[in-house]
């Protein structure tokens, strides 16, 4: 059986990644899976500065998900490159480092760094709804997706994958910016953007109010998303959002997705990223596909 996919120029073992803030920077999960097993680690959000986030608390359980204001919190690029990518480069999976700014000229500076790292692909992260100025902004439209992402391109010579946020009326929109921007993949969805309410103290739980949705109650919307845009644009789709399992994997993969992420499933149980390549696996045998990429987009409308 082939397992083997190329997502956007990036060749994978397997469609298995580790989506963005789930996963740390690898060291996290080390003691629990091999990281050899996996297609590619999509690592924690990196900016060119390093950012102390929102304030706690900054996670909170919802039923069959979580909300999350992390705050994209991390430490700057420089230290990534001194620090993280020697330990990821021990392995052998694919590297893909989120990338984040609140401008422009922060995502080009960021994008120039990156572009002479020894690492697979650049996941762009314009989506994330917990930071008030900048990413969500750029990723709602047409005009904003295509802007940043042309500029990024002009300085990036690595595969470039656009991370797209579900908070929009029409998810198809900001995927052509994209793609008419020459970004060689998209990734979708990011979180949701939702709230919840301590009735007993009358405040939101999270310190920042609202934050994002993530977890299997958000498949369904992702699934449709993917669907969504593999029907209107022409460049690889990396799935997200809400899988657990390798059933949940193939699903996304029939909806059009070449490749996928586990997010809130790692914090659930640490191996079901394992799990979920077992279950792919499970599920070649069963229906005796020799090839994994024979599925992609084959789903049968009713």
């Amino acid at each position: 059986m082939n397992t083997e996919v190329n997502l956007a120029g990036i060749k994978m073992k397997n469609p298995v990644t580790v989506a963005s803030g789930t996963f740390g920077y690898g060291r996290e999960f080390a003691d629990f899976i091999d990281l050899n097993k996996l297609g590619g680690i999509c690592t924690k959000g990196t900016s060119l500065k390093p950012r102390s986030g929102n304030k706690p608390p900054r996670v909170y359980e919802t039923p069959a998900g979580m909300l999350n204001a992390i705050g994209l919190q991390n430490p700057g690029v420089e230290y990534f490159m001194n620090n993280d990518l020697p330990y990821l480069k021990k392995f052998n999976t694919a590297i893909i480092v989120n990338a984040c700014g609140s401008t422009i000229e922060d995502y080009v500076e960021l994008a120039k760094v990156l572009n002479t790292l020894d690492i697979d692909g650049v996941e762009l992260n314009l989506s994330c709804p917990n930071v008030k100025a900048g990413c969500l902004a750029f990723g709602t439209t047409y005009e904003g997706v295509k802007e940043v992402t042309s500029k990024v391109r002009k300085v990036l010579d690595k595969p470039l994958i656009v991370k797209l946020t579900p908070n929009v009326t029409d998810i198809t929109s900001p995927a052509k910016g994209a793609q008419d921007a020459e970004a060689d993949g998209v990734s979708l969805i990011n979180t949701l953007l939702g709230m919840s309410i301590d009735i007993h103290k009358r405040r939101p739980h999270l310190a920042n109010n609202t934050g994002g949705l993530s977890g299997p109650c958000v498949k369904p919307v992702a699934v449709r998303m993917v669907y969504q845009v593999s029907q209107a644009i022409d460049i690889p789709i990396l799935g997200l959002g809400g899988i657990t399992t390798g059933e949940d994997a193939i699903e996304f993969m029939l909806a059009g997705a070449t490749a996928i992420s586990i997010g809130t499933g790692n914090f659930i149980t640490p191996d079901t990223s394992i799990k979920v390549i077992e279950g792919i696996e499970h599920y070649m045998k069963q229906y005796e596909i020799d090839d994994i990429n024979s599925i992609v987009g084959t789903v049968q409308m009713n």
